[in-house]
């Protein structure tokens, strides 16, 4: 029906396997070995929550551009991009205080670099997983016009 919202609902289970880490599952996806970092005394080289929490970050940055790309029909030649969070105690409490997305776009003309550095305005704006935490994010783009 027309106006209604719109709501999805995710899953995930985890299950503690030893020491500081567990197994992440979710339906139909491989299973994650996870754990808590070496900085709080957990295991280097498992994905923690604060790999993921930058990683989710990232993901829908990437995912909201190609969304946008595809609705204006922007052919590019690559995308990469590098993210860097930072943790600070605020307060007595870890959070994360900023977080910084360096993108790279290869694009056809310098048209298409006007049009990209648009589409990433509209990507701060738009994506779901940065419009759902306080952390401030910053883009950091760098268009290169490849012939």
């Amino acid at each position: 029906m027309k106006g209604e919202p719109v709501q999805y609902t995710y899953k995930t289970n985890l299950t503690w396997s030893s020491e500081k880490k567990g197994i992440l599952q979710a339906a139909g996806k491989p299973d994650i070995t996870v754990a808590c970092p070496p900085e709080f005394g957990g295991h280097p080289n498992i994905w923690s929550p604060e790999d993921f929490f930058l990683g989710s970050v990232e993901i829908c940055t990437m995912t909201t551009f190609l969304w946008f790309t595809n609705k204006e029909q922007l052919k590019f030649k690559f995308y990469k991009s590098e993210a860097t969070g930072t943790v600070e105690l605020v307060n007595r409490t870890f959070q994360f205080s900023s977080i910084t997305i360096r993108v790279k776009v290869g694009v056809f003309s310098e048209e298409d670099c006007r049009r990209v550095e648009k589409i990433l305005k509209k990507v701060e704006r738009a994506c779901l997983i940065t419009n759902s935490i306080k952390t401030n994010i910053h883009i950091e783009p760098e268009i290169l016009v490849c012939h």
